[in-house]
């Protein structure tokens, strides 16, 4: 079978690619994999468990469920909440073991399995490696070890994980949001309930969309995916901003009172910025990807902050950071990490903290957010190539060079073979967008005639 752990957890097709029996049983094999690992040793196990409101979270929480307390590990239930609130609670709960039930961003058939270790951390890949290897194992033939009697998990509902994770965001904002106008687009998602809730605390007055979840509408048209409803809602109510969350809340975009858009690249600039004036930026540096607008590292230079560029994803900039001792890290997407105060992309921490800076400095997001000059940046997929050639092919280097000859320093080109397809993605920036379409054009072309 092929690898079920991708960049983030197991995703699919609910009911299709990811059954109630993938996770009951790789739940069983989590449980089983981390106490081989000495997880466990010494004490009863325990393993937080939340989900998204999508209508498939039902039977997969039932499923996951069923699986750790067959395992002997106790559950505690946190019900619909954002996956970082899931990563927190792991956390702050002192349990083993994490368990997200979310698709993210993506459509609502799909749905997916995400484990956090102890502490609130994702797994390393070689315990995901390992929980695949033995799910797979017992899957072919070998029986379960299963406790009896008193040594099943035993299973309740901690409703209290809400105001928990609330009362956690509002205690790391440096100020209030008091005087702002806010209009929140929840995506349908996980968020629904907490990211109001806690800009309200924290003292905004709130306008929400998006906030309605049934089970068959999240992120549809709406949310960080869809903007267009946001930038509407905040022109009409006369906002200072808008925020956008994706289904779990990881994400967050936003929009200023004019209704333009402001990207994961303009948030971690206003951040970094505010961050480096209270003092908590350490190394008075930012991480990001190969991906980063050439505007944002051209920004961060002016200000005397390193950008420092990982692979594309977001468990590469996470791992940067920890290995680094960075605290402030994302990507264009709006998946912001802030290490002090999250494990992982936090989007109603991230929108609270660009709030926070708003109402602190009196100044409006637009000016905020021009401290970056976004470059424009045309993206173009080249399909059925030979991608593994991308970096030993002459005429395509020849080309590259010639490109980046022509752009200057005021523009980039990059070329990354896809890590699931074949296909080659050709990426360029230049301060004019007709130049970087006809640069991104010509090298089109190019791979075309190199790879095809």
């Amino acid at each position: 079978m092929g690898r079920l752990f991708g960049t983030d957890g197991v995703r699919g097709v609910a009911n299709a690619d990811l059954t109630a029996e993938l996770a009951l049983g790789l739940s069983v094999a989590a449980a089983h994999v981390l106490a081989e690992a000495g997880t466990f040793e010494g004490h009863r196990a325990t393993a937080v468990v939340g989900r998204d409101p999508r209508a498939s979270g039902e039977f997969l929480e039932a499923a996951v469920v069923a699986g750790l307390a067959s395992a002997g590990v106790d559950v505690l239930r946190v019900g619909v909440l954002p996956t970082p609130a899931v990563a927190y609670l792991t956390g702050a709960l002192g349990a083993d073991l994490g368990v997200m039930l979310s698709a993210s961003h993506n459509a609502m058939p799909d749905n997916g399995i995400k484990f956090f270790a102890r502490g609130g951390h994702k797994l390393a890949d070689e315990l995901e490696d390992r929980i695949e290897a033995v799910y797979d194992e017992h899957r072919t033939g070998a029986p379960w070890g299963r406790p009896t009697g008193a040594g099943v998990g035993r299973v309740r509902e901690y409703d209290e994980g809400f105001d928990q994770y609330v009362a956690h965001l509002i205690g790391v904002l440096p100020n209030r949001l008091d005087g702002l106008k806010v209009v929140l687009d929840e995506a349908h998602g996980a968020a629904a309930r907490v990211s109001p809730e806690a800009f309200t605390r924290a003292g905004a007055e709130i306008v929400t969309i998006g906030a309605e979840p049934d089970g068959l509408n999240i992120n549809d048209g709406c949310g960080s995916t869809h903007l267009d409803l946001l930038k509407a809602a905040v022109v009409e109510h006369g906002a200072d901003l808008g925020i956008a969350h994706d289904g779990d809340a990881d994400r967050c975009l936003a929009v200023d009172a004019t209704g333009a858009e402001v990207d994961g690249d303009q948030i971690l600039a206003v951040l970094a910025l505010a961050m480096r004036e209270a003092g908590t930026l350490r190394g008075e540096a930012v991480v990001g990807t190969v991906m980063s607008n050439l505007g944002f590292k051209i920004a961060m230079e002016r200000e005397g902050i390193t950008l420092v560029q990982t692979a594309v994803g977001d468990r590469y900039v996470l791992e940067s950071m920890k290995e680094h001792g960075y605290a402030l890290g994302g990507e264009q997407s709006g998946h912001v990490i802030v290490l002090d105060h999250a494990t992982t992309g936090d989007g109603t921490l991230t929108g609270l903290m660009l709030a926070a800076r708003v109402a602190a400095t009196g100044r409006s997001l637009a000016d905020l957010a021009g401290v970056m000059r976004r470059l424009p940046q045309v993206l173009t997929n080249v399909r059925d190539v030979d991608k593994s050639r991308v970096t030993t092919s002459a005429e395509l280097a020849t080309a590259v060079s010639e490109a980046e000859h022509q752009l200057g320093s005021t523009g980039r080109v990059l070329l990354r073979p896809s890590g699931t397809e074949p296909l080659v993605r050709v990426m360029v920036e230049a301060a004019d967008i007709e130049q970087a379409r006809a640069v991104a054009g010509r090298l089109a072309d190019v791979v075309k005639s190199a790879l095809g």
